[in-house]
């Protein structure tokens, strides 16, 4: 069978000494389960890209799996530890520059600290970008301050994937319901009020170049497009937009098809957001590898969509 050359951005790696950030997540999978994808996060070789090879993906954009340097409580270890994540990522890039790239960790406690591995991570480590992993100890990144970060991260030119994390205070609406509180619903409605939070403060407005990725088919925000104008029209609270809400989801914010393999959700956000604002991703290893390519192969797209979803607007984005 010959496969449709894929790129994917939401694929995931557990660092040496991770492990504990990410217990709170990993403890209610199952332990057989929780094995293999130990085994699957500290891989990059020939079980990762064998996957790669079988699935049509060429070229894989590397993420420490959550919630990273976001859950360390200490500003001066954080800063540290996202030293520590991204040598290591490089390294392992190194063995294999033409399948992997990395996305940062960085430390967003301090926006000019976070800035500055950024930039290190962007200019000496040759990273695309970087992956952040929600709020940081309940930091969001519409705050002024954050004002230093983004107009570095513009001038770089590279993208922020803003990837789910449990919510700071969780809703009593999830009381007694941890099923709906976390990857199967909360951490989307928590990584899309994130997002919405930088729409609505205007940041985009000031740094009309940045590029915020969004997984798991936006979480959401491409089917309310048309809401939000409506709604914002009416209850703006005095905030004013140089463009409409809508006009931001598929410009500054672009998504990924990470763990979401349906074609009517996929065609529903083309539809939306333009085929140039969608791009393929797996959610490795938590999603299936063989899944998600068989879906966007087989999904209805002329071929043209297909080629900009699947690697294209990777490439341009990237600058791959």
């Amino acid at each position: 069978m010959t496969r449709i050359r894929k790129i994917a951005l939401e694929e995931h790696f557990m660092a040496p000494g991770f492990q504990t950030y990410s217990k709170g997540y990993l403890q209610h999978i199952d332990a057989v389960v929780m094995a293999d994808l130990a085994k699957r996060l500290a891989d990059f070789d020939d079980i990762r890209i064998g996957e790669m090879d079988r699935a049509g993906i060429d070229f894989t954009v590397l993420s420490q799996t959550g919630p990273g340097v976001q859950g360390e409580t200490d500003r001066a270890a954080a800063v540290g530890r996202a030293r520590e994540n991204n040598d290591f990522l490089a390294a392992q890039v190194a063995r294999h520059p033409t399948r992997f790239a990395g996305f940062a960790a960085l430390p967003m406690h301090d926006p000019v600290t976070a800035a500055n591995e950024l930039e290190r991570a962007v200019k000496q480590l040759g990273f695309k970008g970087a992956l952040v992993n929600g709020h940081t100890q309940g930091k969001y990144y519409d705050d002024p301050a954050y004002d230093a970060f983004w107009e570095r991260m513009q001038e770089l030119d590279v993208p922020m994937y803003l990837h789910p994390t449990d919510a700071y205070a969780m809703p009593h609406v999830y009381a007694g319901h941890p099923e709906i509180s976390g990857a199967a619903w909360g951490w989307g409605v928590e990584t899309a009020s994130h997002a919405l939070r930088l729409l609505f403060s205007g940041v985009f407005d000031r740094f009309p170049r940045l590029k915020i990725i969004l997984g798991h088919m936006g979480e959401g925000l491409p089917f309310q497009r048309w809401r939000f104008d409506s709604r914002f029209a009416v209850y703006s609270h005095g905030i004013r937009l140089a463009k409409k809400p809508s006009d931001y989801i598929g410009s500054n914010i672009v998504i990924t098809t990470s763990g979401v393999c349906s074609p009517a959700a996929l065609n529903g956000a083309i539809a939306e957001m333009g085929a140039e604002a969608v791009l393929f991703s797996v959610d490795y290893p938590y999603e299936s590898t063989a899944i998600a390519a068989d879906f966007i192969e087989q999904a209805p797209m002329d071929d043209a969509t297909r080629s900009l979803v699947c690697h294209g607007n990777a490439e341009r984005i990237l600058k791959l």
